[in-house]
């Protein structure tokens, strides 16, 4: 039972996982510094206020409503996905298919050389699909980590 657990904690999800939330939280900081350092005073510049969460307020009924305060949802929605999209996701795509392309030409100059390696290009093309579907799927929950991470920072500060 013990060795099972073992295997489990050391199994390379928990592991990318536990790395996933200390990176995240790091990277909250800096979603948070765009947001306070640079998004929130432009906000402030357009409509007069940091944030458009007390735009269109209004009492129906002895209800309170706030469209503002969706819309501000909206809005820091926007900004952490543009955040994360612009300055994590792009580069590590175009880091990701760069080194992919880089590797898929090392072993078609090899193959061609007819020296190390027996794959047909079709094979290479094959292993390429998968290793970029893996990254694909890493990033996909990082970035669900990154989001639940996120919510937990928003949602403690209210």
């Amino acid at each position: 039972m013990l060795q099972g657990f073992k295997q489990f904690l050391m199994r390379g999800n928990v592991i990318d996982l536990a790395v996933g939330i200390v990176m995240g939280s790091a990277f909250t900081a800096i979603v948070n510094g765009l947001v306070e350092g640079i998004i929130t005073p432009l906000i402030a510049a357009i409509f007069g206020q940091p944030d458009i969460s007390k735009v269109g307020q209004f009492t129906l009924n002895g209800a309170a409503f706030s469209v503002g305060e969706f819309l501000q949802a909206i809005l820091n929605f926007l900004m952490i996905g543009a955040a994360l999209y612009f300055i994590i996701i792009l580069p590590i795509n175009k880091l990701q298919a760069h080194q992919a392309a880089r590797r898929a030409a090392e072993e078609a100059q090899v193959t061609s050389e007819g020296t190390a390696s027996s794959e047909t290009p079709s094979s290479t093309e094959i292993r390429l699909e998968k290793d970029i579907r893996k990254a694909e799927d890493r990033e996909i929950q990082l970035l669900t980590e990154i989001r639940h991470i996120i919510k937990q920072e928003i949602g403690g500060h209210h």
